[in-house]
C-alpha cells in the first residue's frame, strides 16, 4: 500500500479534535482541543502530560529487512485579530501597525475570529535494517523553528482594516529507534519520540502555554521491505508471549494496508487491524470517533449564525459545511447503515439474529378473545406496569406488526416497530434497536381509519 494511501487513513486520526462539532470558537468544547496524542516538553511536568511516546512492534524479517519510521504530529498557531486604529493602504516595512486585539471582528461581511490553527509536521527516518541497530539505537534530533506571520484583512474600499496574525513557537524532540533480536527472523523494534523544547521558567505551570509548544495528535507510521509486522492483536501462536510483552506507552501498532502486512500505524487512539475509510464518508469531519450520519444531520440542523460562525474557522471548516450542504439524497442514503466484511474476519458478517424473531414458528394472523391481529396492522403500545425503561418510554406509541411469533412453550410474542421511528427499515429488516417485542395483552389493535 502507497504511503499516500496510509497517511489518508492516519489523517482520520490526525485532525481528532482540530475542531469539534459545533464547529463553532464560542463552543467550549472547541475551547478544550488537542486531546489526544500529545507530547509535552520535558520541563513541563504535570500530571497526565507526557514528554514521550513510545510504541514497540514485532517485525519477522532477515538479514536484509529494512524498515522506515514516519513520525507525524500537529504544531499549534495562534491565530489574533488585530484591528487597525487608522485604515492603512499598506503595512509598514518594519514592526506592526498601531493596532488592538480583539476577539472577533466583522470587516465587510467577512468574520474575523481569533482561533488556533495547526501545522502538520513529519520526520522520516530510515531505511534501517534490525540488525543494524541491536546494539546501539538510531537516534535522530530535529527541530522547527517559530514564525511569525502578519496577514492583512482590506475593506471594500482596498484599505487594510485588520491584520491576523499567526505566531508558531519554536519546538524540539529527539526520535530514537531499537532493535531486539528474539528469534532468527523475528525482532522486537523500539520507536520513541520526545519533547526536548526548552521551556521558560515563568512559563511552567500554565498547560495553556505547553500546549503551544507540544506535540499533538502524535502518530508513527512504519513501512518494511523484505519483511513483515505481526499483529499485536491477533498474533501467531508462536510470537503471542513476544506480543504481549511489547510496551507500548501514548500508542498502539495496528496493521495497515494490504494483507501483506507491511505497514502499521501507531496510533493514540486503539484501532483494529487494517483500519479504512468508508467509501460512504462524504469527508473529514474532524470528530473520527463520532458518526458521519449523525455530525451531518446536526450540522444541517445548526442555525444560520452558527453557521455563519463556523465557516469563519478556517478553510477545513468552511470546506466541511459547503460540502455538508451539497450532499444529495442518495449521499444521505448511503451514510444510513452499512454492514460489510472486516479483512481480519474470516467469513461475511451477517445480520444478527435478533433473539425470540430467530427460528421461531411465525403465524400470519392471531385471533384471541375477539380480537384479530395479523402482520402489518397497527396497534397502540400498552406495556404492562413494572416493565423496563424502554417498556415506559414506548407507551402508548403507534407501531407495525412485524411478525408474530409463537415459541417453543407456546407463548405468543409480537415484533412491532413504531411509525415515527427514522431508523424502521432497520427494524423491519431485524435490527436491535429499531425492533421491539410484546406479549399479545400488552397492544391494542386500532381500527382502520384511527390513530396517525
Amino acid at each position: 500500500m502507497k504511503l499516500d494511501s496510509i497517511r489518508a487513513i492516519a489523517n482520520a486520526v490526525f485532525y481528532e479534535g482540530y475542531i469539534l462539532y459545533p464547529y463553532r470558537p464560542s463552543s467550549i468544547k472547541n475551547r478544550q482541543r488537542w486531546t489526544i496524542g500529545g507530547v509535552f516538553p520535558k520541563a513541563f511536568d504535570q500530571q497526565g502530560d507526557a514528554s514521550r511516546m513510545e510504541t514497540q512492534v514485532l517485525l519477522r524479517g532477515g538479514e536484509q529487512a529494512a524498515f522506515n519510521v514516519h513520525f507525524r504530529f500537529l504544531q499549534v498557531m495562534t491565530r489574533e485579530v488585530g484591528q487597525l486604529v487608522t485604515p492603512a493602504q499598506e503595512l509598514p516595512e518594519e514592526g506592526e501597525p498601531a493596532l488592538t486585539r480583539v476577539p472577533s471582528l466583522n470587516v465587510d461581511g467577512r468574520e474575523l475570529l481569533a482561533w488556533e490553527e495547526a501545522i502538520e509536521r513529519e520526520i522520516a527516518l530510515g531505511p534501517l535494517r534490525p540488525a543494524d541497530i541491536q546494539e546501539v539505537a538510531t537516534v535522530l534530533p530535529f527541530r522547527f523553528e517559530g514564525a511569525r506571520e502578519v496577514e492583512p484583512v482590506r475593506a471594500k474600499d482596498g484599505c487594510i482594516a485588520a491584520v491576523l496574525i499567526r505566531t508558531s513557537h519554536k519546538i524540539q524532540g529527539v526520535i530514537d529507534v531499537k532493535a531486539q533480536r528474539l528469534a532468527t527472523d523475528v525482532w522486537k523494534l523500539t520507536i520513541g519520540i520526545d519533547n526536548v523544547t526548552p521551556f521558560a521558567e515563568v512559563d511552567r505551570e500554565a498547560r495553556a502555554a505547553a500546549q503551544l509548544r507540544a506535540f499533538a495528535s502524535t502518530h508513527a507510521i512504519l513501512t518494511v521491505e523484505d519483511g513483515a509486522f505481526v499483529s499485536l492483536l491477533d498474533p501467531a501462536d508462536d510470537l503471542r508471549e513476544a506480543a504481549a510483552q511489547c510496551r507500548n506507552v501514548g500508542a498502539f501498532p495496528v496493521l495497515v494496508g494490504g494483507q501483506d502486512n507491511s505497514a502499521m500505524l501507531a496510533s493514540p487512539i486503539i484501532l483494529y487491524d487494517h483500519p479504512a475509510i468508508a467509501p460512504e464518508s462524504p469527508g473529514d469531519l474532524f470528530d473520527g470517533t463520532e458518526i458521519d450520519e449523525i455530525l451531518t444531520l446536526r450540522i444541517l440542523a445548526m442555525t444560520d449564525a452558527e453557521k455563519r460562525e463556523m465557516a469563519s474557522v478556517d478553510a477545513r471548516a468552511r470546506a466541511l459545511l459547503e460540502r455538508t450542504h451539497a450532499l444529495t439524497a442518495e449521499d444521505m442514503a448511503r451514510l444510513h447503515g452499512v454492514m460489510r466484511d472486516h479483512p481480519s474476519q474470516g467469513s461475511q458478517i451477517e445480520p444478527p439474529p435478533m433473539g425470540r424473531d430467530h427460528e421461531k414458528p411465525r403465524l400470519v394472523s392471531l385471533l384471541d378473545s375477539g380480537r384479530s391481529l395479523c402482520v402489518g396492522a397497527r396497534v397502540r403500545l400498552r406495556p404492562k406496569s413494572g416493565g423496563d425503561i424502554m417498556d415506559i418510554a414506548l407507551k402508548d406509541k403507534i407501531a407495525v406488526v412485524e411478525a408474530i411469533e409463537r415459541d417453543f412453550e407456546d407463548r405468543i410474542h409480537v415484533a412491532v416497530t413504531l411509525i415515527d421511528d427514522p431508523g424502521r427499515d432497520l427494524g423491519a429488516a431485524g435490527f436491535p434497536g429499531h425492533r421491539f417485542f410484546f406479549s399479545q395483552d400488552e397492544i391494542e389493535p386500532i381500527a382502520a381509519g384511527d390513530g396517525p
